[in-house]
């Protein structure tokens, strides 16, 4: 399922086929955690900017609209119109970043919901059967993701418990698979490593759920306030007990240069919130660092926001008009800002994968390094 074409270095360039179409990587998918990115963008949009891997959410969808009503509407490929691959996330982050009144036990956890406060139980089973109605590409393993900073005796029992989460969600899927009337028989499983920020608990636990031979291996946990430097030699700890033959998927980043240095680390999937929710604050990522179109100076700038830009929003609209619609608190301002970011983060993937199969990644990466994240 996944080639490993070339490699400059760590960096890889691969494809991983899937039952939805074939992804080129690396490759940076775009978060629609409720089965909408938000800004008002849709399914065609998202082909648009270049998308080629939608991610949604287990816990989001679990609690609105439900799983089994994604289900009985054809699962989420239909749902929301969306015939390409999609990742849903396991729901163990939002469990334990939103939910109140956690209750962790061996079986799973009782949480209460962050809508209504309702109790509600989700344990490996759960995970899988809910990502099983929702019928996506890949589902990711229910794991429980720690604090940081985190005392080392607690990392450990959390990573020996997801490891046992790990087996289990194995065991369900494969159950599910088999099923009659499942939706996607040919779902994949990804595991993901805990272990907060010690290396010897990385290492531990990427050597043991390599042994279990999933299709893909995420790294967890990180980028959840850690400085940045930590968070690169995590990678590197990890990185050489990875499956070489098997895609890697650095959860929850990041910023375009993060991404530039994971891939140069060995990575080969991302996702993040962060171009679609910073777009509709008028945060904007260019070529030559990032603007904020709020700022009186566009106020009759008549030039596109990156001249280097193919997006739809920089073919067409001046800075000044953008800078007009968020000052007037219209929509348009926010679709036309996510339309632009999210464009940005896959044409700058895109770029990524030429200069891998050219050779040219070390250029291209130190040509983009202390460009990307200036603020203009």
């Amino acid at each position: 399922m996944f080639q490993l074409i070339k490699t400059e270095g760590r960096a890889r360039r691969g494809r991983f086929e899937t039952v939805h179409g074939t992804v080129e990587t690396p490759v940076f998918m775009n978060v629609g955690t409720a089965a909408a990115i938000k800004g008002a963008l849709d399914a065609s949009d998202l082909k648009t900017v270049g998308c080629q891997v939608e991610l949604s959410n287990t816990y989001h969808l679990h609690l609105r609209p439900g799983d089994e009503a994604v289900r009985d509407m054809g699962g989420l490929h239909r749902f929301m119109n969306w015939s390409g691959p999609i990742l849903t996330d396991s729901g163990g982050f939002q469990v334990f970043s939103l939910a109140k009144l956690r209750d962790i036990k061996e079986e799973g956890v009782t949480f209460a919901s962050h809508i209504d406060g309702r109790r509600i139980f989700m344990g490996p089973e759960e995970s899988m059967r809910i990502q099983s109605n929702l019928g996506s590409t890949i589902a990711m393993a229910f794991d429980e993701c720690v604090e940081n900073p985190c005392e080392k005796t607690y990392a450990r029992a959390s990573v020996d418990r997801t490891l046992r989460w790990l087996k289990r969600c194995k065991a369900e899927l494969d159950r599910l698979n088999g099923l009659e009337d499942t939706i996607n028989k040919k779902q994949m499983l990804f595991g993901i490593n805990q272990g907060s920020t010690f290396d010897d608990l990385r290492i531990e636990h990427m050597k043991q759920i390599a042994e279990l031979d999933l299709d893909g291996y995420a790294i967890g946990g990180l980028a959840v306030g850690e400085p940045t430097e930590l968070m690169y030699s995590i990678i590197e700890a990890v990185e050489p007990f990875m499956p070489k033959d098997k895609p890697r998927y650095l959860m929850g980043v990041g910023t375009p240069v993060n991404i530039l240095e994971a891939v140069d680390r060995g990575v080969d999937f991302f996702d993040c919130v962060m171009p679609s929710r910073n777009a509709r604050h008028g945060h904007l990522f260019t070529s030559r660092g990032i603007v904020n179109i709020k700022n009186a100076k566009y106020e009759r700038d008549d030039t596109p926001l990156d001249p280097e830009c193919g997006c739809h929003t920089c073919r067409n609209y001046s800075k000044a008009y953008l800078r007009h619609l968020f000052k007037a608190g219209e929509m348009l301002g926010m679709r036309l800002a996510v339309i632009h970011n999210l464009y940005f983060y896959n044409h700058m993937m895109e770029e990524i994968r030429a200069a891998l199969d050219s050779g040219t990644f070390a250029a291209y990466k130190n040509s983009r390094v202390g460009v990307l994240d200036k603020r203009i």
